[in-house]
């Protein structure tokens, strides 16, 4: 489960940070053709690799040996359905052909849930044609129906947050109220909304996965009373205990989901229920208790809250470092593939990498560890831990696999079994493992304070700043050297310099740009140039007569609302108020989002008309 969970992450993180592009290299007839192509493919070079295995299988091979091979199948198999998504979404630009139907370019989360289908049912590819390998080397009774059914109802769940969250965001764009969609388009605004999404995901979610687990209550009778005297004794409220149908319930196995009592469920399968004693299942429910009474399912919610302060703080950096470094830039300019596309990839493979790295290594450690403290947190409630030894020893048995597999948010059954009979012959084994999660935790948090104070700095601070400007300005100098006579790179040295204050600099840049231009003139430096001239304080720099010449020249090339305000503003500072009027009320009707700006410009200009009295 939790290895799908991570490559649904990172399947959303490709879709999410992909730049549309403006003019695709196919269209929908192609791209449509080019999946179903790709796809057959996929799906016959699965089925071939399978019925390899599965012949080995028959042939009686080594089980060791095959059941990592099947494992690692599926793993290799998974990681080509994310590189294969990977290709539709940038290269055979399958998010541009969906955007042509009006109701998924009306809402976009239609058209996520289109895309995220498409790598769903390479997943159900593998399923199925793994299944026959899965039964004949685990003795499975289960259906092939029931397998591929199970596996995508127990790894979909996981996107439940996400579309939820990307829903609201849809609405809030849909309806007309401005403030909620300038918060949600800040990254501040849009870090706040994802951590109260996720606190409340946290309370919520279980009772929507449960229902799509189809789980039913477990029946009043022996096994009940028993968990629930259980429950009582360690103090542990719960709303339900639920049957869990995974994989038909036939595997020995339990859960537990949910922060809160009121949405907290205690998930049992009945093969557990059929297949141990009675004081092994209470040792498997002991080991579920254990990760509510230690808090596991809270430090969980603290850990994707870690990684947002990890991405946030890190993420800046590293694409710097990507832009900056030489041969790799000059890749990236000679690659022939448009700067939207480039960009969008190194987002999407940076950001990639940090998800695995911290999921696979940090959230994997504290899970691995966090199954062992439960482990131990029997011996609260028992003198000794032999029914859960022994329900380990079971589990291999009925399981068929090696009680050697690792995996990277488990001990493998060995190392588990091992550490607690230590535990049984030295109870200090329990606290030395308590111990260790305390400074590990401790550890965490320090560090997460320190990302998050350099978050702050580099995103708000004065420091960021710096960097990113500088940054900046060192590649635009660059490419000058090789490009000295494109005005669209003096334009944004001139916006690198307003930015930064430097209003000579910028106001030399625009000019530069400007006579680069020539008869190709761009709207943007001559608007941005006038609008030093009309409005900066600088001696030497304010030019009311030559403002009005360049936002004239401006507005006969664009009439967006900006270009119309500093229009208005240069008939304004000219003395030139009736004209003033005129333009900042046109400007105003030409707004979209927030009119504040606007309508106190008219209002300013307003009031300087009636000043001046009937002449002007």
């Amino acid at each position: 489960m939790f290895t799908n969970f991570i490559y649904f992450i990172v399947v959303l993180l490709i879709y999410s940070t992909y730049l549309p592009s403006e003019e695709p290299r196919f269209g929908p007839v192609i791209s449509g053709f080019s999946v179903v192509c790709l796809t057959l493919i996929f799906a016959l070079f699965t089925a071939s690799r399978f019925q390899r295995l599965e012949q080995r299988v028959t042939r009686g091979e080594n089980f060791v040996r095959l059941d990592h091979h099947y494992n690692a199948l599926m793993n290799r198999l998974s990681i080509v359905a994310i590189v294969f998504f990977g290709v539709y979404i940038y290269g055979l630009n399958l998010v541009e052909s969906l955007a042509l139907a009006p109701l998924f370019a009306a809402f976009p989360t239609l058209q996520a849930i289109g895309c995220l289908m498409v790598f769903v049912a390479y997943l159900a590819i593998i399923w199925y044609f793994a299944y026959p390998s899965y039964r004949r080397l685990y003795g499975s009774r289960v259906s092939r129906r029931s397998y591929v059914l199970s596996n995508i109802s127990f790894s979909v769940p996981v996107l439940i947050p996400w579309l939820v969250l990307s829903t609201i965001a849809d609405l809030i764009n849909v309806l007309p109220f401005e403030l909620p969609k300038r918060l949600l388009e800040t990254t501040t605004g849009q870090a706040v909304f994802v951590l109260l999404f996720l606190i409340l995901a946290a309370l919520t979610v279980p009772v929507l996965v449960q229902k799509f687990w189809r789980c039913k209550p477990l029946e009043a009778g022996y096994h009940r009373s028993r968990i629930e005297a259980l429950c009582r004794r360690a103090g542990v409220q719960y709303r339900d205990i639920l049957y869990w149908p995974i994989f038909e319930g036939r595997m020995i196995t339990a859960g537990v989901m949910g922060l809160v009592r009121r949405f907290r469920y205690i998930l049992v399968t009945e093969a557990l229920l059929e297949v141990l004693r009675p004081e092994e299942v209470e040792a498997v429910i002991a080991h579920e208790i254990g990760h509510v009474k230690r808090r596991h399912l809270l430090f969980y919610l603290l850990f994707f809250i870690g990684y947002m302060l990890l991405s946030y703080a890190v993420f800046d950096l590293v694409i710097y470092f990507i832009i900056y470094t030489e041969p790799l830039y000059r890749f990236v300019l000679n690659s022939g593939f448009s700067q939207a596309a480039v960009t969008s990839t190194l987002f999407t493979v940076v950001t990639i990498v940090i998800v695995l790295v911290y999921f696979r290594y940090i959230f994997g450690y504290f899970m691995r560890n966090f199954e062992r403290q439960a482990d131990c947190y029997v011996y609260s409630l028992f003198n000794s831990a032999g029914p859960l030894i022994s329900t380990f020893e079971k589990i291999t048995l009925t399981s068929g696999q090696s009680p050697d597999k690792p995996n990277w948010h488990h001990f493998s059954i060995r190392e588990r079994v091992e550490y607690l009979l230590k535990c049984e012959r030295d109870k200090r084994w329990i606290f030395r493992q308590d111990r260790k999660i305390r400074k590990s935790i401790a550890v965490y948090l320090s560090a997460i304070v320190v990302v998050g104070v350099a978050g702050y700095q580099l995103n708000f601070g004065e420091a960021g700043k710096k960097l990113s400007t500088d940054f900046f300005e060192k590649i635009i100098q660059r490419e000058l050297r090789s490009n000295p006579t494109d005005p669209e790179l003096y334009t944004l040295l001139g916006d690198l310099y307003y930015h930064r204050a430097e209003h000579h600099a910028a106001a030399e840049a625009y000019e530069r740009a400007i006579d680069l231009a020539s008869g190709e003139a761009d709207a943007h430096p001559l608007n941005n140039l006038a609008w030093l001239y009309a409005t900066s304080e600088e001696a030497g720099l304010r030019n009311p007569v030559q403002a009005l010449v360049l936002a004239r020249r401006a507005a006969g090339l664009s009439r967006e609302a900006h270009v119309l305000d500093t229009l208005a503003e240069s008939y304004y500072i000219n003395g030139l108020y009736r004209q003033a009027v005129a333009t900042g009320e046109e400007a105003l009707s030409r707004s979209k989002g927030d009119k504040a700006h606007f309508i106190d410009q008219v209002e300013k200009f307003r009031k300087a008309l009636k000043r001046s009295g009937p002449v002007s």
